[in-house]
Parts: C-alpha cells; sequence; structure tokens
C-alpha cells in the first residue's frame, strides 16, 4: 500500500513539473520536494536534504496548498510534522 502512494505521489509531480510556476525568490517546482517523499508517506524524519528543499521551496507553498493535486500532499499531518521539524512555519496564504 505505501508503494502505491509514493507511486502516486510520484506521478503527480512528474505530471506537474510541466505547469511549474514561478516565484520571484524560487524556482516553485514540486518535484524539489522528492527527497521527502519516504518522510511525508511514513511519516519519518525528513532528511538534511528534505529540510534544505523544503527551506528552498517555502515561498512555493502556497501555491501548491491552490493545487487540488498537491495540496492533500503539502496540508497531509506528516507534511506538517516535516515542516515543523525543519523549521519551517505553515504558510499564510491569501
Amino acid at each position: 500500500m505505501q508503494a502505491s502512494k509514493v507511486a502516486v505521489f510520484s506521478m503527480v509531480l512528474v505530471l506537474l513539473v510541466c505547469g511549474a510556476q514561478f516565484s520571484e525568490s524560487a524556482t516553485c517546482t514540486p518535484t524539489a520536494l522528492s527527497p521527502c517523499m519516504s518522510a511525508i508517506s511514513s511519516g519519518t524524519p525528513p532528511s538534511k536534504l528534505c529540510c534544505s528543499k523544503i527551506k528552498e521551496q517555502q515561498p512555493c507553498l502556497c501555491q501548491y496548498l491552490k493545487d487540488p493535486n498537491l495540496r492533500k500532499f503539502v496540508n497531509s499531518p506528516n507534511a506538517k510534522k516535516i515542516a515543523s521539524t525543519c523549521g519551517v512555519p505553515q504558510p499564510k496564504c491569501k
């Protein structure tokens, strides 16, 4: 069951990379968060690489939350736990 979640997440990210939009301070690329996949799907502690990618993509989190395909991953309890562990505050989206 875990493998199917990771596979679905991977496919969503690959499909969305073509439609990634740009922010002034960061390139919003959902696939940049791929080092966090195992932590998001299993709840394991995030790696240093995952934390650095979350920090890089922080300006993009509101954009990801607006996307129905990504919202469930970015807004999941495990993703919130990862963000907290990495010192990234929950985004305040408009």
